[in-house]
């Protein structure tokens, strides 16, 4: 999970893995994989930031680039 704060000034936490797009206009706008819109007041690059550190968090980095290493061997 990552936390944002929405237009509003309220802070949401979402589900890093559900997000499909974001989208600086000039708000910026996160898209998840259902559909639904959230308007944050963090920049897209912030946001960008807390995912790869989330999914660091997680392990899923770290499996990934395991993964391509031994893909590329």
């Amino acid at each position: 999970m990552i936390t944002v704060t929405r237009i509003n000034g309220k802070k949401v936490s979402i589900n890093a893995l559900l997000i499909e797009t974001i989208e600086d206009i000039p708000e910026t706008i996160i898209t998840l994989t259902n559909g639904k819109k959230i308007l944050v007041l963090e920049k897209v690059k912030d946001v960008i930031v807390l995912i790869k550190n989330y999914l660091h968090d997680i392990g899923i980095m770290n499996a990934a680039v395991k993964s391509q290493n031994v893909e590329g061997s």
